[in-house]
């Protein structure tokens, strides 16, 4: 069984209340003006993260506000690698003013997904990260193009794993319009977060299986319940004799 894993959580977006969230996670992914986020919220939530030693990345993402991120648009490399500098330097320029610097970096919603399965998106996206400083970690959807481009890169690459969405057989996350591809309850989150931390495999959406190793462990933030979410799974991961921490911690 594993016996380390970061626990990271997306904040700065305007939902759920990262004040409760921030003390039970180990890196945060803050939006910083693509879906969500501003200069007064990137600040907030900067300041939790070093209150709470959390380690600050950042969250870039298709600039549709709309639609969360969470809706894929035509988007050339060129145009994805602007987008993501852009972004990533905007909570940098933030974080330096607070006195402290960007830990990582990890794409938000249709970007993160077009990313894991596009090769030319997902270099171009490694090497705006790479451009700004090599010594980020990239989070990247485990087993996707985008840790292989990051790799590539020479980036610091952390293959990502999700506590509360239900998987696709090919490793994909399953569509959110997908029944239950969203996982409501703690326990069935809990079940499939011990399987990925034993080798073992989870269960599809289509009830297959898939082995899925990951070094760091995603909590959606605007999930209504993330406060409590992120404090028990966290305890429970502990309880396990597992320790969450950053990567490069």
């Amino acid at each position: 069984m594993r016996k380390r894993i970061d626990f990271n959580c997306d904040l700065g977006e305007g939902f759920g209340d990262d004040t409760a969230i921030a003390p039970w996670i180990s890196s945060a992914s803050i939006a910083c003006g693509g879906h969500a986020g501003d200069g007064p919220s990137m600040r907030r939530a900067i300041s939790l993260c070093l209150e709470h030693g959390v380690a600050i990345g950042a969250h870039p993402s298709f600039e549709d506000r709309p639609g969360f991120g969470r809706r894929e648009l035509p988007a050339t490399p060129e145009a994805a690698h602007r987008l993501v500098r852009r972004q990533t330097e905007a909570l940098a320029e933030a974080g330096a003013r607070a006195g402290t610097s960007l830990h990582h970096v990890k794409p938000h919603g249709a970007l993160y997904n077009l990313a894991a399965r596009d090769d030319a998106i997902a270099h171009a996206i490694a090497e705006a990260v790479r451009s700004i400083d090599h010594a980020l970690w990239l989070y990247a959807l485990a087993g996707s193009r985008l840790v292989q481009a990051g790799r590539a890169a020479g980036l610091r690459v952390a293959p990502e794993a999700f506590a509360e969405r239900r998987y696709a057989a090919d490793g994909q996350l399953a569509r959110r319009d997908l029944d239950g591809a969203v996982i409501d309850g703690l326990d069935p989150a809990l079940d499939q977060v011990r399987a990925m931390l034993q080798g073992g495999a989870i269960t599809t959406i289509d009830g297959g299986t898939l082995v899925i190793e990951a070094e760091t462990l995603c909590l959606h933030g605007d999930r209504p319940d993330a406060a409590s979410f992120a404090r028990a799974l966290r305890t429970a991961l502990e309880a396990e004799g597992v320790t969450v921490a950053a990567p490069g911690a």
